[in-house]
């Protein structure tokens, strides 16, 4: 039932792109980021290491969080199967796009709703939809915002 349900899930995303393009599920995942960011706030999740541990453990992933220098952390994400809960499994046609418009605008409006006082940039490194690996690896860089 569950692999239904997610065979369901990939489908709807795939086609929100081909119908709306890239921007219908960016602005769908850049809403619930936010929702999910005011949801920890009210729990009082305020640790950015916590706060993606929590998320990504909701998918099911065991989560590494390497910090490389002041302002770069390398996110490891392991899944128990070459399959991801949001991309489905390798599919390089839709990768970057699944990327681009629902894993980062997401984690990015996630993290920017629990801290405004920084801004997020995301570099994929490797992920399950374009390798078909049993993890993503993606590199986030921290900035203070300018404002």
């Amino acid at each position: 039932m569950v692999k239904d349900a997610l065979k369901f899930f990939h489908a709807y995303i795939n086609e929100m792109i081909e119908v709306g393009g890239e921007n219908l599920p960016r602005a769908v995942s850049t809403k619930l980021g936010a929702k999910l960011a005011a949801l920890y706030k009210r729990k009082g999740i305020n640790d950015l290491t916590t706060a993606l541990k929590t998320a990504y453990k909701a998918l099911g992933a065991s989560t590494s969080i390497k910090k490389i220098d002041e302002n770069t952390y390398l996110i490891n994400l392991k899944h128990s199967k070459k399959f991801c809960p949001i991309g489905g499994t390798r599919n390089p046609k839709y990768a970057k796009t699944i990327q681009d418009s629902v894993c980062f605008p997401y984690t990015r409006s996630f993290l920017t709703g629990l801290f405004p006082e920084f801004q997020f940039e995301t570099e994929i490194k490797e992920c399950i939809v374009d390798n078909s690996n049993s993890h993503c690896k993606y590199e986030l860089k921290v900035k203070k915002s300018s404002y």
